[in-house]
């Protein structure tokens, strides 16, 4: 399996600090497996970097809180179908004790960088 992140990245540009991104849906639904709620996430960070004229592929850097270790094997090819193209952010993964809500299994904040207006 290719690597889901780079060893290091170059960013040349304002840097937009994303916020833990929950894998609840707008309806405040949450999906079961680490799967759905890892795309959920990326659904959820789209949103945001939208907001600030940027999108996925302008990503630098990724932190990746599981709630179990034993769930890496699940959550590596849904990272991968989240991401577009070859972008393989620099990328930190931590096992947490929980997350804010029992039924959360990952959260994922960012470091994007945004384009030179």
């Amino acid at each position: 399996m290719a690597a889901t992140y780079s060893d290091a990245l170059l960013a040349d540009g304002p840097l937009l600090f994303v916020s833990g991104q929950l894998p609840q849906a707008p309806d405040g639904s949450v999906a079961g497996t680490v799967t759905g709620q890892t795309r959920q996430i990326f659904r959820n960070m789209e949103a945001v970097l939208a907001r600030h004229g940027a999108d996925l592929t302008h990503l630098v850097k990724l932190t990746y809180y599981l709630r179990h270790i034993t769930d890496l094997d699940e959550f590596r090819p849904a990272l991968v179908s989240c991401l577009p193209g070859d972008l393989r952010p620099a990328g930190t993964l931590v096992e947490v004790n929980g997350l804010v809500n029992p039924r959360f299994l990952v959260e994922i904040d960012a470091v994007a960088c945004l384009p030179r207006r």
